[in-house]
C-alpha cells in the first residue's frame, strides 16, 4: 500500500505548527521544519516568562513599599518586620496598592507599626 504524504492528518498537524508561528520572521513563520523548532523554542520561553513574571511582580511590589515607606522614616524589613509583630496579615500586591492610591491609610498603617516597634 503506498504512503500518503498529502493526507489531512498530516496537514492539520503542519498546519497547527505554522499558525503557532504566524508573525515569526522570514522562513519561521512559513517552512514548517524550521518553525517547528521555533514554536518549541518559543514554549520554553514561554514556559520561564510565566515563572519569571511572578518574580518580577515580586520585586515591583517590594521596590514600591520600600519607596513609600522610607518616606515616612523606616526602611522595609523594618515595616514587614513590624507588620508581624502588630499581626497585620496583608499581602505585597494590596500594600503596594495601598501605596500608591492611599496614601492616609498606608501612613496609618506606618504609624501603627512605628508604634509595635517602639515597645
Amino acid at each position: 500500500m503506498p504512503r500518503a504524504v498529502d493526507g489531512t492528518k498530516r496537514k492539520d498537524r503542519r498546519k497547527k505548527i505554522l499558525d503557532q508561528a504566524k508573525g515569526y520572521y522570514g522562513r519561521r513563520s512559513t517552512n514548517h521544519r524550521i518553525a517547528k523548532d521555533a514554536v518549541a523554542k518559543a514554549g520554553q520561553y514561554a514556559y520561564r516568562g510565566r515563572k519569571e513574571r511572578k518574580r518580577d511582580f515580586r520585586k515591583l511590589w517590594i521596590a514600591r513599599i520600600s519607596a513609600a515607606v522610607q518616606a515616612e522614616g523606616l526602611n522595609y524589613s523594618q515595616f514587614m518586620h513590624g507588620l508581624k509583630l502588630a499581626e497585620i496579615e496583608i499581602n505585597r500586591k494590596a500594600l503596594s496598592n495601598m501605596a500608591i492610591e492611599d496614601k492616609a491609610a498606608f501612613s496609618s498603617l506606618v504609624s501603627q507599626v512605628k508604634g509595635v516597634l517602639a515597645n
